[in-house]
């Protein structure tokens, strides 16, 4: 299924759905972080995904980042809680969410490193070398409110 993300686009669909979403900073003992390139938008972003019932958000975006990089995880803390209404994601079949991620720090204990069905390449890099990527800008958003260091999450 293709999507196209919106952000602060006056031409944007209206949104239709709302769904519980988690994404993570995957960050390893060199100070790199996962990333992966989506194959339906092309870009690149922290791996992460949607619930699924009878899954806690941790869960979900344990088993997300296992499924579309290869490597297993543990949960560290929270980074932020994203749910600006000017950041829609439109589907080919006429579903148009509205953003609603959760997303952790987290650092792999495990697996190797390959691409999912849902990303056609993953990569381990530093946060500089992030900018010349392809990436949406609330992925931006959440990789910086990492390097900065918050101490509390970001709540918007």
């Amino acid at each position: 299924m293709g999507r196209v993300d919106y952000y602060d686009d006056p031409g944007a669909p209206e949104a239709n759905s709302l769904v519980p979403g988690g994404s993570a900073v995957v960050v390893d003992g060199q100070g790199r972080v996962l990333l992966h390139r989506r194959r339906d938008s092309g870009l690149w972003a922290l791996p992460g995904g949607v619930m699924d019932v009878g899954e806690t958000i941790a869960e979900a975006v344990a088993r997300e980042v296992a499924e579309e990089t290869g490597i297993s995880v543990e949960i560290v803390r929270l980074i932020g809680i994203y749910s600006d209404p000017r950041h829609v994601i439109a589907y080919d079949d006429g579903e148009v969410r509205q953003q609603f991620n959760i997303c952790f720090l987290a650092r792999p204990v495990g697996g190797t490193l390959r691409p999912g069905d849902e990303a056609s390449e993953v990569r381990w890099l530093r946060p500089e070398e992030t900018a010349a990527l392809d990436m949406h800008p609330t992925q931006r958003l959440r990789l910086r409110h990492f390097v900065e260091g918050r101490t509390d999450p970001y709540i918007g």
